[in-house]
């Protein structure tokens, strides 16, 4: 058996929003061992999420130049879960000291913050992944195979949409719900790009290979916290001429997540829901219409085991 690689977290606490989903997803499939950490700059806390997730105390660390000293010989990787301001200072730090690092998105807040890390990334022939977990859904990469397959044809447009409701949510007194305050401050980039708008663009290139080229937003506030934009409508052009219109929201009321692709082709048309992940809707310009279905026996590349747990 493969031996499994040796993991620390820098934050993802129990009290954070994707400490509990990271601890779960490193161990779903036996490839990881979270042997260290600093998850948070609470002490209590701190000892609490290693309790918790199985860590020696004496390998739980207050800050991140305390676990680079102790376990950077010890350790395949670090996974970073830090707030988004505080990624850029922390993945340097690690390719300075060698360590090979899984970032959680965004990677970092500006063009500039992504050239300097870009730059230490070749100077120290460094190691750096960006976790994207929409792209992990079986039924997308069968949408990718079939784009890039030729199935659709040429790709001309894609429509891709990705609405919440957390800015405009009440409680029960209707005083509205408050996020972590560092996602309360617009910088060089709207948190709201950093936070749904990356995910789109990755989905994007994730199934056509493209880049985008030029593009125009409409960016606006319309929730609850008028510091910040929480809406924002974008048409742009990608290379090889496709064109996208774009839709990311954090107050349209009536949507948790409401994730959705749609691309068309010379040849044909595809569409899928991340609320409804396991159907692919494809259309065909003869007339055909398919529904893909994950649990269908004839698909081969859903019917493989890395997507049959």
């Amino acid at each position: 058996m493969k031996k499994k690689l040796k993991i620390a977290f820098l934050g993802g606490g129990v009290n954070s929003a994707i400490g509990r989903t990271h601890k779960i997803a490193i161990s779903m499939d036996e490839k990881f061992d979270l042997v260290a950490g600093c998850f948070s700059k609470n002490e209590q806390i701190n000892r609490e999420s290693a309790a918790i997730y199985g860590v020696d105390d004496s390998r739980v660390y207050a800050t991140l130049d305390e676990l680079i000293k102790f376990e950077k010989n010890n350790i395949d990787l670090v996974s970073i879960l830090t707030p988004t301001p505080n990624h850029k200072d922390d993945v340097i730090k690690c390719i300075e000291s060698g360590i090979k690092v899984v970032c959680e998105k965004a990677l970092c807040q500006s063009v500039q913050d992504a050239l300097e890390i870009k730059n230490k990334l070749e100077e120290y022939n460094g190691f750096l992944a960006v976790t994207y977990n929409y792209t992990g859904y079986p039924i997308v990469r069968e949408l990718r195979d079939m784009i890039l397959g030729g199935d659709l044809g040429k790709i001309e447009q894609i429509h891709i949409e990705m609405p919440q409701e957390s800015y405009s949510k009440v409680d029960e007194s209707g005083s509205a719900l408050i996020p972590q305050d560092w996602r309360l401050h617009d910088i060089d980039l709207p948190k709201i790009s950093l936070d749904l708008g990356t995910h789109i663009h990755d989905l994007t290139r994730f199934l056509t290979q493209e880049q985008p080229i030029e593009l125009v937003a409409l960016q606006n506030s319309f929730g609850s916290f008028p510091q910040v934009v929480d809406n924002v409508l974008c048409i742009a052009k990608y290379s090889n001429n496709i064109v996208s219109n774009i839709w990311f929201s954090k107050c349209a009321i009536g949507y948790r997540n409401g994730l959705k692709v749609r691309v068309f082709g010379s040849k044909g048309s595809a569409s899928w829901t991340q609320m409804n992940p396991e159907i692919l809707n494809v259309s065909y310009n003869n007339g055909q219409k398919n529904i893909i279905d994950r649990a269908l026996n004839n698909n081969i590349l859903l019917s493989e085991e890395r997507y049959n747990r």
